[in-house]
């Protein structure tokens, strides 16, 4: 009786996971976003930028910032003569819109790049920060020459130019 139960225990649990793996949707690819990720790592750690390089990248021609964060967070303070697409709206059409040719180097940033300004730049959880999601999407998309800030800066010290509602309230 005992071994019957834990039979029928174990092939509803496979049956189970089996189903899970059944349910049909072509627009959602974890297992490609996965192994994608792999990839990409590599990448990101050989582009991942000192304060005064992302300074000295932001000031050459062609370059362009991009901020991933929600409009309203945007608005409130962001990199000067950065361009706003918010993550959720990422889509190819939009990205398009923005940057035209998937040569341009971008440069990102995110909310667990700065210190002392936490309506503007709240922080996330380390392994949720909003540059690792917007590094690989950007690679998904085809846009390879991605530059990320790397450094954890203090607002109030940072040499890095902002602009929005809240400068000079941190």
């Amino acid at each position: 009786m005992r071994i019957r139960t834990m039979a029928v225990f174990f092939l509803s649990v496979a049956a189970g996971s089996a189903a899970a793996q059944e349910i049909p949707n072509r627009y959602i690819d974890y297992d490609g976003f996965a192994a994608q990720v792999a990839r990409v790592g590599e990448a990101r750690q050989r582009h991942r930028v000192t304060e005064d390089e992302f300074i000295r990248m932001a000031r050459e021609p062609g370059t362009v910032i991009l901020d991933a964060r929600s409009a309203e967070k945007y608005a409130q303070l962001h990199v000067k003569g950065a361009k706003n697409l918010s993550f959720p709206d990422v889509t190819a059409e939009e990205l398009e819109k923005i940057i035209p040719d998937k040569s341009t180097r971008i440069l990102i940033y995110c909310n667990n790049n700065f210190l002392n300004a936490p309506s503007a730049f709240p922080s996330k959880a380390i392994t949720a920060s909003l540059n690792i999601y917007t590094y690989n999407v950007l690679h998904s998309y085809g846009y390879e020459n991605v530059y990320e800030l790397g450094p954890l800066l203090d607002i109030r010290q940072a040499k890095i130019a902002f602009e929005g509602t809240d400068v000079g309230r941190q």
